[in-house]
């Protein structure tokens, strides 16, 4: 689906999830010149690109001819203090501000915005790279029907999208798919390592885990079906499955871990989120 626009965009950041979100743009055939970069240093991937689709540049203060529909900020939480003010004085009455930065809140956007500017917080997660990501958003009450839906849009083009309508719940989601690609990996390793324990070559034990749960995961993406009756489907009775989810599945296995740790995961959320 070509992505349509009814003004500019500017892309304020255009490091790796910025310029995963370019490409997926580009590739779905956004027109090139309602474009602006401002990034002072992409990585050459996205140079490159930039230079090849010819894009639009702009200078922190430089002035816009309009403002743009969309301001999407892709930039670093740390150095948003230090962009966004500039960034706030391109926003018109017509302009959705549209975050893809950790930790900041709505109204830590909106006290540098003019009243009744519409912003969209989103947390996106590194499979966006793929464009197999997923995002979930909260839109203030400014955002109007038709921008929601150009911000799905855009999202879109990376990925899954979800809507939540009480921004508290972003620390929830951020805790189970903004940091969950980490525990996926982390599977991936703890896996190999049992391998290389009961003997196998430590190679050959990686390569059984990555493509185990690379491929798990295409299975459980393809079929539509749920994951307990893929877990079932598995499982034979008293067999070596059976023997390994004995232990995973036990009273203190996995979900009781593993929901520690999405707890701890949307604590930390809430505090860097002040």
């Amino acid at each position: 689906m070509t992505i349509s626009l009814n003004g500019k965009l500017l892309l304020a950041g255009a490091g790796k999830m910025g310029g995963a979100m370019l490409a997926g743009w580009l590739d779905r055939g956004l027109n090139t010149a309602q474009v602006i970069v401002q990034d002072p240093a992409p990585p050459p991937e996205n140079v490159k690109l930039i230079e090849q689709y010819k894009l639009a540049k702009r200078e922190p203060g430089a002035p816009l001819s309009e403002p743009p529909a969309v301001i999407v900020v892709a930039v670093k939480p740390q150095v948003m203090g230090d962009v966004f003010p500039d960034l706030a004085t391109l926003a018109g009455p017509n302009t959705v501000v549209l975050s893809v930065a950790a930790g900041k809140t709505i109204a830590s956007f909106e006290k540098h915005l003019p009243v009744g500017t519409a912003v969209v917080r989103s947390i996106p997660n590194t499979p966006a790279a793929i464009g197999r990501g997923i995002t979930v958003c909260c839109a203030n009450a400014h955002v109007t029907p038709a921008q929601r839906d150009m911000c799905q849009e855009l999202l879109s083009a990376v990925g899954e999208v979800g809507w939540v309508e009480d921004e508290l719940l972003i620390d929830a989601a951020t805790a189970v798919s903004g940091s969950g690609p980490a525990y996926v990996f982390l599977l991936a390793e703890c896996l190999a390592e049992a391998g290389r324990a009961v003997g196998l070559d430590p190679e050959l034990a990686k390569r059984l885990a990555n493509a185990t749960v690379s491929g798990a995961g295409e299975l459980l993406r393809q079929s539509g079906l749920e994951p307990a009756i893929l877990r079932q489907n598995v499982t034979s009775p008293g067999g070596t499955t059976a023997a390994a989810l004995s232990i995973l599945m036990a009273e203190d296995g996995l979900q009781p871990l593993l929901t520690r740790a999405v707890e701890a995961a949307a604590k930390r959320s809430r505090e860097l989120s002040g």
